[in-house]
């Protein structure tokens, strides 16, 4: 995606442009923070997390927020969904910093912070409750968006149990030979799909995946407006929940 908006910008006119290949996944590997936009602190099916400590969640809280003290971060992880994204905030940059690491090094993928932390959110404007906490309960369950498909679907489809449906895998040429690909699907890169559609059969529903599901929601948006019955897999295909069989290289 990094190359196609960078291409997008210079049509724009834009002139002094770069690329960052490695991307958001290489970022926050190598230790960096992300921080999610306010409309998805508000909106978002997310898990929202006050680290900060008891007294001061009751004084003044983010909307939706769970409270869990910093120094109680690492007695709860177990109570954090995994594949949930989940969004922290403090009064300390360092604390939020550290809960960020230490979510990250158990294995938390989508982990995010907010943006100046509490005192920032309530400068922006952002919705705060005060009074007692009812509950330090997190409760997330994984909601679906347009087009996209269960991982029970997707499995059985590649495990050859639903001859009514057709695989695309819109990963590169090279990402396919690294890593290898889904038994009963064919590696259409993103790329390659606009110019190939004659190829796709009209009669069965397809469906479309990635490493992540970003490029695959693109081609879904794709091949939609071009007539296809289509969903798509939005999953970091290396998480344990995607179980599917993969053919080595």
């Amino acid at each position: 995606m990094t190359t196609k908006n960078a291409g997008l910008a210079k049509k724009l006119g834009y002139k002094n442009v770069r690329a960052y290949l490695e991307g958001e996944p290489a970022w926050s590997k190598a230790g960096n923070p992300t921080y999610s936009m306010k409309s998805y602190v508000e909106k978002g099916n997310i898990v929202l997390i006050d680290l900060r400590t008891s007294e001061k969640a009751v004084n003044g809280r983010v909307k939706r927020a769970v409270s869990v003290p910093y120094d109680d971060l690492e007695d709860r992880m177990d109570d954090i969904p995994r594949n949930a994204p989940v969004i922290l905030y403090s009064d300390d940059a360092e604390e939020a910093i550290d809960a960020l690491d230490d979510l990250r090094s158990e294995g938390f993928k989508h982990v995010s912070l907010v943006k100046g932390n509490y005192s920032g959110w309530v400068h922006s404007g952002g919705e705060i409750v005060t009074g007692a906490i009812a509950s330090t309960e997190i409760s997330w369950v994984r909601i679906l968006g347009p087009g996209e498909i269960t991982v029970a679907d997707f499995k059985k489809a590649t495990d050859g149990g639903d001859p009514n449906v057709f695989v695309i895998d819109s990963r590169t040429p090279d990402e396919v030979a690294q890593l290898g690909i889904f038994k009963n699907t064919v590696n259409i890169s993103l790329d390659e799909i606009p110019n190939r559609m004659h190829e796709f059969p009209k009669d069965k529903m397809i469906y479309v995946h990635c490493s992540t599901g970003a490029r695959a929601e693109m081609a879904f948006q794709e091949l939609k407006k071009n007539g296809f019955k289509v969903k798509f897999l939005f999953l970091t295909i290396s998480d344990p929940i995607c179980d599917c069989e993969i053919l080595k290289p």
